[in-house]
């Protein structure tokens, strides 16, 4: 088929009337006259070779060839939207776009819900699509790929085609269940040492943030259990005598927060905060679309800190 002879407006009559099956209400959800939607109709017909729609008693009844277009036309329509609403004033009221947000473990349990619960008041029929990632450079992989609009987590490498701006700061704080023995005790380093480990090992290197510390010290603690899911990490410590040392804000998200105890690490051991930042590619800073919800985010992170 010559696709130079095919008119847009074909299609969109086509998706309205596979939504109303009726022509009337299909040139209302368009804004066509009843005769201009029957003669749409008739134009499909003879373009596909197939009646399309059948009269019945409740209405239109799609064809098995209607059927068949409804779902490839119908996303190709909405392509075609969200390619648009990207050149245009952006209204998040209005807009059906589809976001995309790569996120690592932590943002996805401490900014997600608050930020859908915001554009779900303000952008209702907006989308989102949320891509997973580990090591802190996947994310500038995504971007590079155009798999994500922006993401979330920890500075990856530092390139000026992929801004940052930061959104908050986690610090670490040692966990262990409520009755756990070190609870009545005075945290030392022995102490600290003498007691089985949990190590949160998102990339897989199996040497953490205290373990640096320790080998400056020339001491070594006992790994009892390397995962690298970070919220696996609370229902294993509150069920367990491991301590684990790790964000707070994961703590206070996990829903296990009156079964744990927080305690401070030993003084020998001081760990700066771990900050998140909202990564984004050069090429999206003048769109409308993508300039909101880079603003919704750092307001969400705001409000967060």
């Amino acid at each position: 088929m010559d696709l130079h002879g095919i008119d847009l407006n074909l299609l969109v009559a086509f998706d309205a009337l596979m939504c109303e099956r009726n022509v009337t209400r299909a040139g209302v959800r368009i804004g066509r006259t009843q005769p201009a939607m029957s003669a749409a109709l008739s134009r499909l017909r003879l373009l596909l070779k197939d009646d399309l729609f059948v009269r019945s008693a409740s209405g239109l009844q799609p064809t098995p060839r209607a059927l068949e277009l409804a779902a490839p036309l119908g996303e190709a329509l909405a392509s075609i939207q969200r390619t648009l609403e990207f050149t245009q004033e952006f209204d998040p009221s209005r807009s059906t776009i589809r976001f995309t947000i790569g996120l690592s473990d932590h943002p996805a349990f401490t900014v997600l819900p608050a930020l859908h619960k915001r554009l779900s008041q303000l952008a209702p029929n907006v989308k989102l699509h949320i891509r997973s990632f580990t090591a802190r450079d996947d994310a500038l992989a995504l971007l590079d790929a155009g798999e994500a609009d922006v993401a979330i987590g920890v500075p990856g490498s530092s390139t000026p085609r992929i801004p940052t701006i930061p959104l908050f700061e986690e610090r670490f704080v040692c966990v262990a269940r409520k009755k756990h023995s070190l609870t009545k005790k005075k945290m030392t380093l022995d102490a600290f040492l003498a007691c089985q480990h949990l190590l949160v090992s998102p990339e897989g290197d199996g040497v953490g943030h205290v373990d640096t510390v320790l080998a400056q010290l020339g001491r070594k603690r006992d790994i009892a259990v390397t995962l690298p899911q970070m919220y696996a990490a609370p229902t294993i410590v509150a069920n367990s005598d491991l301590l684990a040392t790790m964000m707070e804000g994961a703590i206070q998200a996990s829903g296990l927060r009156d079964q744990l105890a927080l305690l401070s690490l030993p003084k020998e051991i001081t760990l700066a905060p771990v900050p998140f930042v909202l990564h984004w590619h050069r090429r999206n800073d003048a769109h409308p679309a993508q300039r909101w919800l880079r603003e919704q985010i750092a307001l969400v992170c705001r409000r967060k800190a």
